[in-house]
């Protein structure tokens, strides 16, 4: 006869409670992994995808992908491909430390291509865990529009000393060629940057094409340091009115004068004040004079070429305004892109007619 032995089912009931849960802490970090892959391009990759809107032909046309680390481990960018011909992408560094950012840059290209385009750029990072990152981006590359050459591109610009943009290197020309409609034009070119000042001028017109030279150039103003930006060329045309123009460059200060603003007090009208000055160079140069508007400046003569002059000029108030008084002291020295200016602005001048 059969016995039931309740016994006989412990062991098998927990054995497949041990299956189960272990099943269950497995799901749950697999889980956890599958959550980690979904966001991670959302942490690392705060922008996904980008418009370059309508370009012209052989414009110099990139976009740089941020790429953050804030996974806490360092990353490593194994390979960078895109899904398309018309876009050209590279990793700007292949390793990226916690808290640092890198950068992916995606070329258009607009000298091969021509119409809509879009492109697929995965990037595959294998550490500190394995993932890929879809980077999108589009535009429509027109044929009709030509810049030449392609971008603006300044370089170094030395503004230090300089107002003449063309001997210190502050002004570019672009030609803008348009080949179609007979009416076409060139309304306007809008700049970003106070700064930065686009002009331009229609210089042929025949047959459904145009050409304009484009001047940009760079004031006193700009502040030291590597610019990136766009001009917007607008025009008459009507589906795609606005173009973008890329400008970049650098700019550097070979020549500075201690203080940029000269304080002389209140002084007495037809008497001299004397103040100390320091213009310091990059490279040796004379000081050959100083003007500023209604002012009479008297400096030593001083014929030496150095890197640091220091200067005590006299300052006689030539001028009829009385209580405060502005103006802009202009240094002109010899350096090597002709008769460079310096100019420091002269703040909180008071003047006053001797009794």
């Amino acid at each position: 006869m059969l016995r039931f032995n309740s016994r006989q089912f412990v062991f098998p009931s927990r054995f497949t409670f041990c299956v189960f849960a272990g099943a269950v802490v497995l799901f749950t970090i697999m889980k956890a992994q599958i959550a980690i892959a979904q966001n991670w391009t959302d942490q690392v990759f705060p922008v996904q995808s980008h418009d370059f809107g309508s370009v012209a032909v052989a414009s110099k046309t990139e976009f740089y992908f941020p790429v953050r680390n804030s996974l806490g481990s360092q990353i490593h960018i194994s390979s960078v491909r895109s899904s398309c011909g018309c876009t050209s992408p590279s990793a700007m560094n292949e390793y990226i430390e916690p808290g640092q950012d890198g950068f992916i840059l995606a070329k258009f290209n607009t000298d091969s291509f021509r119409g809509s385009k879009s492109a697929t750029v995965t990037v595959a990072i294998d550490r500190p865990f394995y993932g890929e990152a879809r980077l999108k981006v589009s535009g429509y590359i027109r044929s009709d529009i030509v810049f030449h050459p392609g971008s603006v591109e300044f370089g170094a610009i030395d503004l230090g000393a300089s107002q003449l943009a063309t001997e210190a290197g502050a002004t570019k020309t672009i030609q803008v060629l348009y080949a179609g409609r007979q009416d076409w034009s060139l309304l306007e070119v809008r700049s970003n940057r106070s700064w930065i000042a686009p002009t331009f001028v229609e210089t042929a017109r025949s047959n459904g094409r145009v050409n304009y030279d484009l001047v940009v150039s760079v004031s006193p103003e700009a502040p030291e340091g590597y610019f990136q930006d766009e001009l917007t060329v607008v025009t008459n045309d009507r589906n795609m009115p606005r173009v973008p123009l890329r400008v970049s460059g650098k700019v550097e200060r070979g020549v500075e004068v201690t203080p940029s603003s000269l304080v002389l007090g209140t002084v007495v009208a037809g008497t001299a004040v004397r103040k100390k000055m320091v213009v310091v160079s990059k490279s040796p140069l004379q000081v050959l004079s100083m003007t500023a508007d209604g002012w009479d400046i008297q400096l030593d003569a001083n014929q030496d070429s150095k890197t640091t002059h220091v200067l005590e000029p006299s300052f006689t108030y030539t001028g009829t305004q009385k209580g405060e008084v502005r103006a802009d002291i202009s240094i002109v020295t010899s350096a090597t892109n002709a008769k460079s200016i310096l100019i420091a602005n002269v703040e909180e001048i008071s003047a006053e007619t001797a009794p």
